[in-house]
């Protein structure tokens, strides 16, 4: 982190020895089948570029004997135990920052051509071999015409085969290109980069939902008015009292750190449009839900985000009240489980069991530690 991160690039030999491939070929294509999972069809046949978007049948993908080829199923964490876990050894950059685990399935010849990426990004090799080639571009220009965002000119100025294990860390707007030889996966690792347009629009939606733009904490907001306007012989001019009065009310905005805090906390938990949680079938009762969490533990499911700062936490973008439940939330957090043994000590604690247990019957912790 010290000497690469957001710098320069890295190729780490061997950074997991033995590393497999999260998923089986099969069990990727199976996923790219359903409809709330992003999955991009990338072919290059014929020296032609085409994009199509998912779910795909699997009669609907080209035969994995067919060159060029790649297919991209993004998320996968929130999906396959094995993909979070390998997520999960990412965290050394904060939780607040880190995206999700793409894989990238290709064919011999396959990928999506010399492009740059706006956000740090992590390529592990995980099955076959697959030959990157990078450059610090100064041209950034797109070949026009494409539904894929292609470098026109791409200079590469060092080049890499990584094999099963290996992996190749990029900085932003580093280009790079990859293609397969032979059939092979990739692990993407991508972390969040909202455009700082992005961050002023939401924090603003933010202040304006709470009622905090207005001056006012009870969300009674006045309403403009306007008891001086004369008749006017331009109606559709725009008057110039209304330009300053709306001036003056954007000038009285302010916030504070807390405001700032809370709104990332919030909104950087929240879940993505696609997730959906699954409840239990036959959830135990609060008794039952206690007993199995004592002998075998509770862990954060794979699609929950849990958060924190020095007053709040925020879970799947809610925000509560930290002090009360300190001892033990940021231990969840930070190990993404809580081990039978703290369990029992937790369990004397009927608020503790009661908030769990509620967090259990809605699908954002499950049953079992961590492997």
């Amino acid at each position: 982190m010290r000497r690469y991160w957001q710098k320069k690039p890295l190729l780490i030999r061997q950074a997991i020895p033995g590393i497999a491939a999260p998923l089986a070929r099969d069990e990727l294509f199976e996923l790219a089948d359903q409809d709330e999972v992003e999955s991009r069809l990338i072919t290059h046949f014929r020296n032609k570029w085409q994009l199509e978007h998912g779910p795909f049948a699997a009669d609907e993908l080209p035969s994995v004997k067919q060159r060029a080829w790649t297919l991209l199923v993004q998320g996968v964490d929130l999906h396959n135990d094995s993909a979070r876990a390998l997520l999960d050894r990412f965290r050394f950059v904060p939780d607040a920052r880190l995206d999700d685990l793409m894989i990238s399935y290709a064919t011999d010849g396959g990928g999506v051509g010399p492009h740059f990426d706006s956000y740090d990004v992590f390529l592990l090799q995980v099955h076959g071999k697959r030959r990157w080639r990078i450059g610090a571009q100064r041209d950034l220009s797109l070949q026009p015409g494409l539904p894929l965002k292609v470098l026109q000119r791409f200079e590469a100025d060092e080049e890499w085969l990584l094999e099963p294990g290996d992996m190749l860390y990029l900085p932003p707007h580093i280009a790079h290109d990859g293609v397969a030889e032979g059939e092979c996966m990739t692990c993407s690792i991508g972390f969040r980069a909202p455009s700082t347009n992005e961050l002023t629009a939401q924090f603003l939606y933010y202040l304006a939902e709470r009622g905090e733009t207005s001056g006012s904490r009870d969300g009674a907001a006045p309403l403009y008015r306007d008891p001086q306007q004369p008749a006017v012989s331009r109606p559709a001019q725009l008057p110039a009292a209304l330009v300053d009065k709306v001036g003056a009310i954007l000038a009285k905005i302010a916030w504070s750190e807390k405001d700032i805090s809370s709104f990332l906390g919030t909104y950087l938990s929240e879940p993505k449009p696609s997730v959906v949680f699954d409840p239990p079938e036959k959830p135990l009762n609060e008794a039952r839900f206690v007993k199995r969490a004592i002998s075998q533990g509770v862990r954060l499911d794979r699609k929950t985000v849990l958060l924190y700062d020095n007053l709040s936490f925020y879970l799947n973008g809610e925000k509560s009240r930290l002090a009360d439940v300190k001892n033990w939330v940021i231990e969840l957090a930070d190990t993404r489980c809580l081990s039978a043994k703290r369990f029992v000590t937790l369990s004397q604690q009927s608020s503790v069991t009661a908030l769990l247990h509620e967090w259990y019957r809605a699908g954002w912790i499950q049953m079992g530690e961590l492997r």
